[in-house]
């Protein structure tokens, strides 16, 4: 009864299509943008908004990107690290070779590079599915990982491979303090979310679930299966872009293209499966879970007074990780989401059982 939808009446197309049509939904987000945007920056450390707030935004919004093309268009992809160098080194490069030119349009044009290298790598789609395509995109993340690696332009032909990023600047603003990187993430996130929702409840999006749940009835009801996966390429390619080039320039500030390995690619994969495929906020939920989950692991035997090693204290966090991970799946393998939604359900009926 605490989440009631009766009485809530739609009397305008624009309250008909509002993204979020019950007023208990737009408190809720007002309340958590009131308190990401004004009581997270006041009240949170330094060592909590760079070591576990900016990581996790900016794996969210990778996990959102993600999420688009496996979750809402079914086409598996293991090539997300690979996709993320993509958008740091284009964004270092646009920054180098084009004096004068914003960090920020930078970000957003080294999306547009990655849109470009996801719509190359998303052609076998057409012809193949499920592993053979994860396959493929596996083959593209060692391609790009070695090609980062070995050809020295992208690194603007740095001896030791690696390179430093330059300082975000907009409107003479410098964006160099941990707040103030908190903040950038955080907006860019909740833009990217909004963006993302307005496509997979358009038509785009629902030509994707279209051809991901059954390609050949989709294409009988007009929709086009190759468009439908090359957008769905495009649009993920361009968040992970985003998404990248902001682990380089703001988290991380030097890095090789060790950063973006293999497991960074099944890292933002885990993601989306806790989270819940086919979600907006399953991709956020996972990442939160993936990000701090390892960190609280880690500092559990120092809260109970355990002596370990550091060695130890890493290989018990590995398996407990991965422990947490197969069990969670096995009760709840629709994420974290499904979780949200149930309470939600439960709101709707309280107090009666039924």
């Amino acid at each position: 009864m605490f989440y009631r939808e009766a009485g809530q009446f739609k009397t305008s197309y624009a309250a008909d299509q509002a993204v979020f049509p019950l007023l208990q939904d737009r408190v809720f987000i007002a309340i958590w943008a009131a308190a990401g945007f004004v009581l997270v920056p006041l009240l949170s450390s330094e060592y909590l908004l760079r070591a576990i707030l900016i990581p996790f935004l900016i794996m969210a919004l990778a996990a959102l990107g993600l999420n688009l093309l496996v979750g809402y268009c079914g086409q598996l992809s293991l090539g997300t690290g690979g996709f993320m160098a993509v958008g740091a080194y284009a964004a270092y490069n646009l920054c180098v070779r084009i004096p004068g030119l914003n960090p920020l349009l930078a970000l957003l044009l080294a999306g547009g590079a990655t849109m470009v290298v996801g719509i190359v790598f998303g052609i076998p789609s057409l012809r193949i599915r499920g592993y053979y395509l994860a396959v493929a995109t596996l083959a593209a993340q060692f391609l790009l990982d070695w090609v980062f690696s070995r050809v020295a332009w992208f690194t603007n032909d740095t001896p030791s491979g690696s390179i430093t990023a330059p300082p975000i600047t907009l409107f003479g603003l410098n964006f160099d303090t941990t707040v103030s990187k908190y903040l950038l993430c955080l907006t860019i996130l909740v833009l990217f979310a909004i963006v993302a929702k307005n496509i997979v409840r358009g038509r785009i999006g629902r030509a994707w679930m279209a051809t991901r749940d059954m390609d050949v009835a989709a294409e009988i009801i007009g929709v086009h299966p190759m468009y439908a996966k090359l957008s769905a390429f495009a649009v993920s390619s361009f968040f992970i872009g985003v998404a990248g080039a902001l682990w380089a320039f703001v988290h991380l500030g030097s890095w090789e293209p060790l950063a973006f390995d293999i497991g960074r690619s099944f890292s933002i994969l885990f993601m989306i499966i806790i989270g819940g495929l086919g979600s907006i906020l399953g991709s956020i939920l996972g990442a939160a879970f993936i990000t701090v989950l390892p960190l609280l692991l880690n500092q559990l035997p120092q809260w109970f007074g355990i002596p370990l090693s550091t060695a130890m204290i890493s290989h018990l966090e590995s398996m407990t990780f991965g422990a947490l991970i197969v069990f969670f799946l096995i009760v709840e393998p629709l994420g974290l989401a499904r979780l949200w939604r149930i309470g939600k359900e439960k709101l709707r009926l309280w107090p009666f059982p039924y």
